[in-house]
């Protein structure tokens, strides 16, 4: 959740085996999309060219908080 909210640095292996870090700097909600142009699939016939790589993101929230947790979160979120 905090990094939804603050950003982070996605690291991911492609399909031909490199590694990615790709940075998250914008606030992500669930189901947002990021587009990582060119690193997606290859294309057809025309050789070296790849379309673009979508990442969805899933983000997973906490099922039960303290009510310190809640208070906590109160405080930081309203500044």
């Amino acid at each position: 959740l905090v990094e939804a909210l603050t950003g982070c640095m996605v690291n991911l292996t492609t399909l031909d085996g490199r590694n990615l870090t790709i940075p998250i700097t914008e606030v992500v909600n669930p189901g947002t999309e990021k587009v990582v142009p060119n690193e997606g699939m290859p294309i057809g016939k025309e050789h070296g060219r790849k379309g673009n790589l979508r990442i969805k993101f899933d983000i997973k929230f906490p099922t039960r908080l303290t009510a310190e947790q809640k208070a906590g979160l109160k405080r930081f979120l309203a500044g």
